[in-house]
């Protein structure tokens, strides 16, 4: 038997934070079994808004500026957004370690769909050779199947598109199921040989269109569900873009609005089911207690937030905030930490607690120590930045948090300020109150100290005149 841990990374995409609170309407019973084995960190944050960079961020613990994965991969042209391969990946640090390693799932890292060039000896990717036909003979089946209790997107001059839905096929002919289905094989081979292994489960879903099958859909009473605080913000005193966009869903009904939820909602009960499998086998062979298992995911979902869906504008929490439940051999149990971690921290923390060669880099830190001891390190951990490039329409974006507070440096408008303990649905931005100048010029001095310690050079060398728009300038770092 090996002496170093198992991983298990189950991975689901655009999932919201708060489905993890125990009092949400979101059905999750193997989620919930899992915080009572570990710790949910309620305060994680995805250090970019949209699935490529999130991603790259994970797996190279760099920000989106240095791996350079600035935008999702399949839009853009070639030579744009491109994986900087010369930074190490975790994964090659496990397989240097003796680890046998296998990825399921969706990638959307970068475009070369070659797994095995990144660590994974186990390439099952949804886009590679070995499953590119059994995922897209499965989306031609839920296709071919139709969808019901369908509400469709019809923006004049735009695509006719899904806005949510539900599909008569169930959860382990479609995607998800494939995914979970082929990590178990692997799991199989893997737990019996004694050779340490780390297994990546990533599934598309919930992201939109919100499709569940009609079985998970049952589950839930659609008039019962709670919608956000923040629904009917009319968004003034932020961003105009922001407002811009909410124009695609202003016709959208309170109980139109409710079916998206129950949709959702749905999904991801289904994946909960899924990952349930995966858990169940590593029980039925006694090794749980030797697999650290982290569930995450690589950013939020709008979901009605502000009147928005989706996630690219706004930097609001329901986007940015994670969930993150991490449990294993020397994690605290059934505990809920306050430490404010980013997805790309996962990266040193995940070898720190394997003890495979570190991958150090200014971007991110190893929390393993808010694992072993929450209540006596979370303290430290008060802090986190994040950065967002556009996706599409190309603009500039910086969050940054404090404690309670949050600081959106908007390079494309006015900036935001929020007090997330008084104002959680972040309804009142305070970055014109004359009483909080001085946290404002506080927190832009974090964002330029982050700037110039991960060497964002763009930003750095922003002294040209009219670019001169942030509350106060790099050399406020000289000055202190």
């Amino acid at each position: 038997m090996s002496q170093r841990p198992n991983i298990l990374f189950l991975m689901a995409d655009q999932m919201q934070a708060r489905v993890l609170n125990p009092r949400h309407g979101c059905i999750t019973p193997n989620f919930d079994r899992l915080a009572a084995r570990g710790v949910r960190l309620i305060n994680a944050y995805t250090s970019n808004a949209i699935c490529s960079p999130a991603r790259a961020g994970m797996m190279t613990g760099l920000l989106p500026h240095n791996h350079g994965v600035l935008t999702v991969t399949h839009l853009v042209d070639d030579d744009q957004c491109c994986l900087r391969t010369e930074h190490p990946h975790w994964a090659q640090r496990l397989a240097d370690a003796g680890y046998l390693t296998g990825y399921f799932g969706k990638w959307h890292v970068e475009r070369s769909n070659d797994l095995r060039r990144f660590g994974w000896q186990v390439d099952c990717g949804s886009d590679g050779d070995r499953m590119r036909s059994r995922m897209q003979a499965a989306h031609r089946e839920v296709s071919q199947a139709g969808l019901k209790h369908a509400r469709y997107y019809q923006t004049p001059g735009y695509a006719r598109s899904v806005f949510y839905g539900t599909t008569s096929i169930p959860p382990e002919q479609r995607g998800m199921g494939i995914a979970a289905t082929e990590a178990i094989g692997f799991l199989d081979e893997a737990l019996g040989n004694g050779q340490p292994w780390c297994c990546f489960v990533s599934v598309s879903e919930p992201h939109d269109p919100f499709v569940a099958s009609e079985r998970a859909l049952a589950r839930y009473d659609v008039d019962a569900i709670e919608l956000p605080g923040n629904l009917n913000d009319d968004l003034s005193g932020r961003p105009g873009i922001y407002r811009k966009a909410a124009r695609v869903w202003q016709d959208v009904s309170e109980r139109e609005h409710r079916e998206a939820a129950a949709c959702y909602y749905a999904s991801i009960t289904e994946i909960d089911e899924q990952f349930g499998r995966l858990l169940d086998r590593l029980e039925q062979s006694d090794q749980l207690d030797n697999t650290i298992v982290v569930l995450t995911g690589d950013h939020g979902e709008l979901l009605g937030a502000h009147g928005l869906y989706c996630k690219n504008f706004s930097a609001a929490e329901e986007v940015y905030n994670i969930p993150l439940i991490v449990a294993g051999p020397g994690i605290a149990e059934g505990t809920v930490s306050t430490a404010r971690v980013g997805s790309h921290d996962l990266c040193p923390t995940l070898l720190q607690l394997t003890g495979c060669k570190p991958i150090d880099v200014p971007d991110s830190c190893s929390f393993a120590a808010v694992l072993t001891d929450p209540r006596a390190q979370e303290a430290s951990y008060t802090r986190g930045y994040a950065e967002y490039h556009g996706g599409r329409y190309m603009l500039t974006q910086r969050i940054a948090w404090d404690g309670p507070w949050k600081f959106v440096f908007n390079g494309f408008d006015f900036d935001e300020l929020y007090n997330l303990e008084q104002d959680p649905w972040e309804m009142q931005n305070l970055i014109d109150e004359p009483a909080h100048r001085g946290r404002v010029e506080q927190m832009m001095s974090y964002v330029w100290q982050k700037i110039r310690d991960t060497n964002d050079h763009s930003l750095l060398n922003s002294h040209y005149p009219i670019l001169r728009i942030a509350p106060v300038g790099p050399l406020i770092l000289e000055e202190q």
